[in-house]
């Protein structure tokens, strides 16, 4: 097991909750993927169908490989995308989302919806706020 893989399996640990009824099960696993900058877009990418790695890291301009390979780690562990290997030379990687991958997109993409909608509304509140701060 590579030194990146046991990063992403410490990093996304969660203590578990003292009572299966706790307000907090379930909803930090979410956020704690939802808050990730890449989650997002790696999400709306695959949701079109399966993607070759390279085709993928294309797609998402501006991240980094490694940033790139610590998200689809976490995304396969947390059960949202399937890993695909084919034994070619170099190997072939193709990633695809799961029914909970699939699931979870389509939650995603309400709030891409509603943050395209309300983009210049938000700019412009905060443009408000920092307007009333530096006086």
């Amino acid at each position: 097991m590579s030194a990146t893989h046991n990063i992403v399996r410490s990093e996304a640990t969660i203590e578990p909750c003292s009572s299966p009824d706790h307000e907090d099960c379930g909803i930090r696993l979410v956020l704690d993927r939802l808050g990730e900058q890449w989650t997002v877009m790696a999400l709306a990418e695959l949701s079109a169908g399966p993607r070759r790695y390279r085709e993928l890291e294309r797609s998402l301009v501006g991240i980094s490989q490694r940033m790139m390979t610590l998200t689809l780690r976490r995304l396969e562990r947390d059960g949202h995308i399937l890993r695909h290997v084919e034994p070619t030379i170099p190997p072939s990687v193709t990633y695809e989302l799961t029914e909970l991958g699939n699931s979870f997109a389509r939650q995603v993409a309400s709030l891409v919806i509603w943050s395209r909608q309300n983009k210049l509304e938000i700019e412009e509140a905060q443009e408000r706020f920092d307007s009333r701060a530096e006086t």
